[in-house]
């Protein structure tokens, strides 16, 4: 089969089709161009950086816009800053086109849209729950909608046809369409994504002066914490400004929730003081028990951390066994001990087959650290 063949068949399989516009080759965009690309869709690539766009292009994830493009679908994935005025002059230049936005603030740019008078019949706001700690078209990747949500705000107006395109796009990248309003959409957001960057960011900060041999003992538990606090603060910034209400709605509220613990750390002796702290922690444990896992299933698994000697291939011998075991990992984290010449690596397996994974990892010379249940 030629290439040209591979391509119109990845093409016929897609539910986008025609030309797709990507206004902004950053992270977003250029991953939603090379995972579009991958399925023989053209992609037209337009950015207000000539430096930025070229790089898009030269990376693969489309080809530059032409004056005459008639794209099937308008993507927008700029900075929330000027998400709206983007929207407004795609809108006004390609009409009856859909125009949709990937901004992670949906309802302010849809106010300032309504409040110009724009027409929004062919408008639907969208946003994929999806990320790096690194932006730019050389951080895109085209599997990181994989298995995300994709949040479409739509409304009344909003015709089934144009419906059907966004959630056609978010399907055809591997993403999971889920309808919300704006006002639902940036509520929830400001309590699983805006919050959790400032907390991780806070937390982190906390370790710009503190002592070189406090920061040796950290492990993956503030690692995963913190992981979030390398993100790019030019863009937090616009993002937090404009979902600033809800986010200080939450930040209320855990402010309450901290002061509580500190005040009964302040006298742990006094009544009731343990018991707030075990009824932190225990909440803590009730709120992550309703965490999706994974495929967006509420099922749980055992964890059973192996130590990995640090030499060439001993991870990839772990995964064979447990392959030969008929093990599934359906979890992995890595930590390395400072100084030892090893590490952890901490893997999530079916509960039912967890005792099975111990004595067939034991057998075969693996030392088990720890389990969950330990």
């Amino acid at each position: 089969m030629t290439d040209s063949t591979s391509a119109d068949a990845r093409a016929r399989a897609a539910r986008t089709s025609g030309t797709v516009r990507i206004v902004g080759a950053g992270l977003l965009g250029s991953s939603i161009g090379h995972a579009l690309s991958a399925l023989g869709v053209d992609v037209a690539l337009a950015d207000a950086s000539p430096a930025q766009l070229r790089l898009a292009v030269d990376y693969g994830a489309g080809r530059p816009a032409r004056d005459d493009d008639r794209p099937s679908l308008i993507v927008v994935a700029v900075p929330p800053d000027v998400t709206a005025h983007v929207i407004e002059r795609e809108l006004t230049s390609f009409p009856g086109v859909v125009v949709t936005d990937v901004a992670s603030v949906k309802l302010e740019p849809l106010r300032a849209l309504r409040e110009r008078g724009i027409d929004l019949t062919h408008y639907i706001g969208s946003h994929p729950m999806a990320g790096r700690e690194r932006g730019g078209a050389i951080s895109a990747r085209a599997d990181i909608f994989v298995g995300r949500p994709w949040v479409v705000c739509r409304d009344g107006e909003t015709p089934a046809a144009d419906l059907a395109l966004v959630e056609g796009l978010a399907l055809d990248l591997g993403a999971t369409p889920i309808e919300m309003t704006p006002d639902e959409h940036d509520r929830a957001v400001a309590l699983v994504s805006h919050v959790p960057q400032l907390v991780a960011s806070l937390l982190a900060g906390r370790f710009v002066d503190a002592p070189d041999g406090s920061l040796r003992l950290a492990g993956q538990g503030v690692r995963d914490t913190t992981r979030i606090a390398a993100s790019g603060p030019e863009l937090w910034v616009q993002i937090l400004g404009a979902n600033a209400a809800p986010v200080v709605d939450v930040l209320d509220a855990l402010a309450g929730d901290l002061a509580a613990v500190a005040d009964a750390l302040r006298a742990p002796e006094s009544p009731g003081a343990r018991r707030a702290v075990a009824e932190t922690i225990r909440r803590g444990n009730d709120g992550v028990e309703r965490l999706p896992g994974k495929h967006g299933q509420n099922r749980r698994f055992e964890q059973l951390v192996v130590m990995v000697d640090d030499t060439p291939g001993q991870l990839g011998r772990l995964f064979g066994e447990l392959g030969e075991l008929d093990v599934n990992v359906e979890d992995l984290r890595l930590e390395h001990s400072p100084g030892a010449q090893f590490g952890l690596a901490d893997i999530s397996v079916d509960p039912a087959v967890l005792r099975h994974a111990v004595d067939g990892l034991e057998a075969r010379g693996w030392k088990i650290a720890s389990l969950s249940n330990d």
